[in-house]
């Protein structure tokens, strides 16, 4: 197997591995409740998490495409539809969403916002990030 892409495929199985660990933990969010920093701290690395996963699987995306593609994508959605091609993720919209989402999580500070992005974060992306993990371990 390649270096880079074995370097970046154990950065994406770390940053999976403790995304989904924070989401096995979650026990739910109150927008109606106002949470203590002590209390919020599983939310935040639900959150930080989500970050880094998102972004260690762009960075796989990007290495895959750099050892075993003749030329890089033009574009982000280019990049979605080839990685649905290759069976990596489910479908592009799915991913599309996904970035709205990490670009609304990075700035949110809304309570019911949030709660919608905290449910995101458990529910598609973890998900999305599961079969991640399993393809890229089954094809790599």
């Amino acid at each position: 197997m390649e270096p880079l892409l074995f370097a970046a495929r154990n950065r994406l199985d770390a940053a999976l591995e403790v995304f989904l660990a924070s989401v096995a933990d979650y026990s739910g969010f109150d927008p109606g409740k106002r949470y203590t920093p002590k209390e919020s701290e599983p939310l935040d690395a639900l959150s930080d998490r989500y970050l880094r996963a998102f972004e260690s699987a762009l960075r796989f995306f990007r290495t895959w495409e750099q050892v075993r593609e003749a030329a890089p994508s033009e574009s982000f959605r280019d990049l979605l539809l080839r990685m649905e091609k290759l069976g990596f993720i489910s479908e592009t919209s799915v991913w599309l969403t996904l970035r709205d989402v990490r670009n609304r999580n990075a700035r949110e500070y809304l309570p019911d916002e949030l709660a919608k992005i905290i449910a995101s974060l458990v529910g598609t992306a973890a998900t999305e990030f599961s079969r991640l993990r399993d393809r890229a371990g089954n094809v790599v």
